[in-house]
């Protein structure tokens, strides 16, 4: 694999990264994306008008956005006179990483001086990845216009806050399993008041007054009379409204609207600290957030770099990306949601399919769940499964359960190798320690949505849920290989059908596969000037 291509690659994925603090902001990025390449937007909120041989987006809550392709009807009808195209072929992944999210009333006053942010947990992060590092702001808001409302994007585009750990000298058990209490531990110092050059106007509010020096012993002081009480009762309130809303007023500036016009925010902290490639060979790649935009970039590049070859594949290929998979999915733009089920509806409406050949094509579908996995850690080699080993740089992994947390079976599995055997792409596994429980993924919960195959994958990474993570940069690119070069499409059931010989047969994408003769035959396949396109579901690890 050529060395500079790989460089090339993982800069912009990156740099992808590094444009994309949260999932609305990815979601924005990929929306980019598939306008610089000729998708045209669709509203669920109006009539669809779709058209053979076009492409198509829509996006839901601004954090989740689900693209797709129309085949030309030449090839199509050939292999399906009834239905018109065979199937779907679906690639989900998530564009949400655990995080902190912002409070309403954010400001919290500490010693009459500093000012730090009341925040909640987002997922579950490794906290103390967290502290001594430079972080920001981003998210979206809503705002009050003529005509009522509308959401706007902000990032606070520079070093603002940062979570100090405390010094070991006054916790000597830091560095024995110091358990972080996200209510105390984990609130980013953001600003200071009343010292010298610093004016203290947050939100118009003039924290400097003599009168805001007020402590708790003040209030109680018996000696005051009622009167002089309920004062300085006021004074306290109104410097506590002041101080707890004293982010909008930064927030406000970099939105370029007024601070009274911001109705409700979604913010997140995010971390500063750039991606990079490191390594004796630059064979690695460091960054946030790489669970799991590192997949949901490679297969929507990938998706796009086949979307000019493949209008002739016999099934749709839809790619998704999905908000709140980090909480369990169980939002209205989550893996649990209408929202993929929405989508494939209505593009076989627009083609005329009633519910009995919806049903049909369900059956024929096959979904990729791409969520990451973990590596073997080189310091704790241990903790991985005995036999199922996956290291960076050595390939995509299969991710199996006997639980069904992964949505993989023997049918699944075997397919998407063979899917990697064709588009040369190596292949790892991963299961969990017998005795360690693992994560979950948005595979097995979409498809409870839409019953489709499904297979469990992810790009092997180490430091899963850190604020900094570690992920092979050749990995990136056999996804995106994958992505673009995929097999299935290629497979025709009618030229299938002929070499069957009443054994076990699976029907796949339109495809009948047959167990004793299907390598031989694919492997003719595999110089097969057709393109394919192979969508991948996006899974937990």
């Amino acid at each position: 694999m050529d060395k500079n291509s790989v460089k090339e690659i993982n800069k912009e994925l990156l740099t992808f990264i590094d444009k994309s603090p949260n999932a609305y902001y990815a979601v924005s990025n990929f929306a980019k994306m598939l306008d610089d390449n000729d998708y045209k937007r669709l509203y669920e909120g109006e009539a669809w008008k779709l058209s053979e041989g076009e492409g198509y987006y829509v996006t839901r809550d601004d954090s989740s956005i689900i693209a797709f392709r129309i085949p030309e009807s030449g090839e199509v009808q050939a292999e399906s006179e009834e239905c018109g195209y065979s199937g779907f072929q679906i690639m989900a992944s998530h564009s949400d990483s655990p995080s902190f999210k912002i409070k309403p009333n954010a400001g919290i006053t500490v010693e009459n001086s500093y000012v730090k942010l009341n925040t909640e947990k987002y997922g579950g992060m490794i906290m103390s990845t967290w502290l001594d590092r430079p972080l920001s702001v981003a998210g979206r808001i809503v705002v009050r216009t003529e005509d009522g409302v509308e959401t706007k994007l902000v990032n606070i585009d520079r070093d603002l806050c940062m979570i100090p750990s405390l010094a070991i000298h006054m916790e000597r058990k830091t560095n024995d399993g110091y358990s972080w209490n996200a209510q105390k531990d984990m609130l980013p110092l953001f600003a200071q008041i009343n010292i010298a050059g610093n004016d203290g106007d947050y939100n118009g509010a003039d924290n400097t007054d003599s009168d805001l020096n007020l402590t708790a012993d003040k209030l109680q002081d018996d000696s005051l009379n009622k009167t002089d009480m309920n004062e300085l009762q006021d004074v306290a309130l109104n410097k506590l409204t002041a101080d707890k809303n004293v982010l909008l007023g930064v927030i406000a500036q970099e939105a370029g609207v007024p601070e009274e016009d911001i109705l409700d925010t979604d913010l997140f902290l995010y971390n500063r600290n750039k991606g990079t490639m490191y390594g004796a060979d630059n064979e690695f790649i460091g960054s946030g957030r790489i669970d799991d935009l590192q997949c949901a970039y490679a297969t929507m590049k990938g998706f796009v770099e086949a979307g000019g070859d493949d209008k002739s594949t016999s099934s749709i290929p839809v790619c998704c990306v999905f908000n709140n998979e980090e909480v369990g999915s169980s939002t209205k733009q989550g893996a649990a949601s209408s929202f993929l089920e929405d989508v494939l509806k209505r593009i076989n409406h627009a083609f005329g399919k009633d519910e009995e050949q919806i049903r049909q094509l369900y059956t024929n579908s096959f979904m990729v769940s791409a969520d990451n996995a973990h590596a073997v850690h080189p310091n704790h080699t241990d903790k991985a499964d005995p036999t199922n080993r996956p290291k960076l740089n050595e390939g995509i992994v299969i991710k199996y359960n006997a639980n069904q947390k992964y949505t993989t079976d023997a049918v699944s599995g075997g397919i998407f190798r063979k899917v990697c055997e064709l588009a040369d792409v190596p292949v790892q596994t991963y299961v969990n320690r017998s005795d360690i429980a693992g994560g979950s993924t948005l595979g097995n919960i979409a498809t409870t949505r839409v019953s489709v195959t499904a297979v469990d994958i992810g790009l092997p990474q180490l430091a899963m849920h850190s604020a900094y993570e570690t992920a092979g940069a050749v990995d990136t690119v056999y996804l995106i290989m994958l992505q673009r070069n995929s097999i299935l499409s290629l497979l025709r059931a009618r030229e299938m059908e002929d070499m069957l010989s009443g054994r076990l047969k699976y029907a796949i994408n339109g495809i009948i596969f047959e167990t004793t003769k299907l390598i031989t035959y694919l492997s003719k396949l595999l110089f097969n000037p057709y393109p394919i396109t192979f969508q991948l579901a996006a899974h937990k690890q």
